[in-house]
């Protein structure tokens, strides 16, 4: 049935009272294409400058994926001239290898650089709007996404040290298209919007116009069904941290946390356990693998499932989430001083602090003596204290250590000779005496390497 469908009119004074709805910003970031969305965002913006008394930024992301992109570049520095907003240019470079498709690395690539630029309070203004959501729930809807991908685009989330802010869901490219012409504005066309091998500009030029010539009102009727999703995920979020509570802790989860359970709501648990640390969500086949094969293994079997650079191990009644392990290579020899020092590509962090009357003798950390080495097997140590000889692999194991922990876990030999399982025990004839400086030997195993805090 073909119903009758207004848009509703913008002007700078609805982007006000759009803005009034979003969280205060003490600086607003604009990410502007050049393009006629972003460019009626920025007018608009620039006709409130002295009504909200918050300074303007606007970002140019220059991806060097076009001729004319160096071109762009300078129409919207020229532009922000006039309008009197100071404008940031970011060359930025797509990696094209990357094996996620040229749209998702060029996206990637540009909210990388405007996070860096995000300070304590800022919001980050993107034009995306009401036929940009529509569009955003279709292809989550192809992919077989969840409530949290259907719900497509929120007004508001958290992005590097301040808010994204999307003031514009709430009108359609049509009466963004009407203030650009009553403006006179002028903006570039980037011709890859045209290119119909993204899927996004095969919906925007082949779908939606059907769509929308049946059903007028249809990116306002999708924009409230992406509103139903969102708090549909919001309850499921909610449940989910009640069925966490007190199972988590440092990457690790309870399998406690899952007993009793009824399989939806052990899916719904593990997805937001993975989410709380940032890592990238499991495929559903990913997730079905983790409760029939990786739940239920022995105990002895140190199963292991992997996706997107992530891995969860089990070990006990425990699950462990972190990046993907290199493999170990544990012939390697350190040199060390004693200062802080990663290893295990960069997962563990292992210093020495200053003490008196345990640890290692503080005087063994003179002249190169020490080195750091990792078990090769056939290793024993005589803790102070314990009287006979253990084996390394006994006291690790009597640690409840967990398998890929034992085999990263540095020994620090002085002169060639086995002084210390760090963090585990000093052995007879390198430990301090009473009353003598010594150096405690801590470890820790860091929720993320380096490699993925970049």
């Amino acid at each position: 049935m073909n119903d009758s469908y207004t848009a509703m009119a913008f002007t700078s004074q609805a982007l006000y009272q759009s803005l009034q709805q979003l969280p205060a910003s003490g600086r607003y970031l604009i990410a502007y294409s050049g393009g006629a969305d972003s460019h009626v965002l920025l007018h608009a913006l620039a006709q409130l400058a002295a009504d909200i008394d918050t300074e303007i930024v606007a970002v140019h992301v220059d991806h060097q994926l076009q001729a004319e992109s160096g071109q762009w570049a300078q129409h919207c520095v020229d532009t922000c001239v006039e309008l009197g907003i100071a404008c940031h240019v970011i060359t930025v470079e797509v990696a094209l290898d990357a094996g996620e498709g040229l749209e998702a690395a060029a996206r990637q690539a540009r909210y990388q650089a405007l996070a860096t630029l995000m300070s304590p309070g800022d919001g980050l203004l993107t034009a995306h709007h009401q036929d940009d959501q529509a569009e955003t729930l279709l292809i989550q809807l192809l992919r077989g996404s969840g409530p949290k991908g259907l719900a497509a685009m929120a007004a508001v989330s958290k992005f590097g040290h301040g808010h994204l802010l999307r003031p514009l869901l709430g009108y359609s490219r049509e009466a963004l298209q009407v203030y650009a012409m009553a403006n006179g504005i002028q903006w570039v066309e980037d011709p890859s919007n045209r290119d119909e091998r993204f899927d996004r500009n095969y919906l925007r030029h082949r779908v939606m116009p059907k769509l929308q010539q049946r059903w007028p009102s249809m990116a306002k009727t999708l924009g409230r069904a992406a509103r139903h999703q969102a708090e549909a995920g919001q309850l499921m979020a909610e449940l989910a941290e009640l069925d966490l509570q007190g199972h988590s802790q440092d990457g690790c989860l309870s399998l406690q946390a899952l007993a009793g359970l009824s399989r939806i709501r052990q899916k719904n648990l593990l997805r937001q356990w993975v989410e709380n640390h940032g890592y990238p969500l499991p495929s559903e086949k990913r997730l079905q693998a983790i409760l029939t094969d990786l739940l239920p293994a022995a105990e002895d079997a140190a199963p292991r499932i992997s996706w997107a650079g992530v891995e969860l191990r089990r070990f006990q009644q425990d699950l462990y989430l972190m990046p993907q392990l290199r493999l170990h290579d544990p012939a390697q020899v350190l040199p060390w001083d004693g200062q802080p020092i990663l290893l295990a590509d960069g997962m563990m962090e292992l210093e020495s602090q200053s003490v008196v009357g345990k640890g290692l003798r503080a005087d063994l950390f003179t002249a190169d003596r020490i080195e750091l080495r990792f078990r090769q097997g056939g290793e024993h140590c005589r803790p102070v204290g314990r009287g006979n000889s253990k084996e390394v692999k006994k006291l690790l194991q009597e640690a409840g250590l967990p398998p890929w922990l034992r085999e990263r876990l540095p020994l620090i030999y002085v002169d060639g000779q086995l002084a210390a399982v760090a963090g585990i025990c000093v052995c007879e004839g390198f430990a301090a005496k009473p009353g003598e400086e010594g150096r405690e030997l801590v470890w820790k195993w860091r929720k993320k390497s380096v490699d993925s805090e970049k």
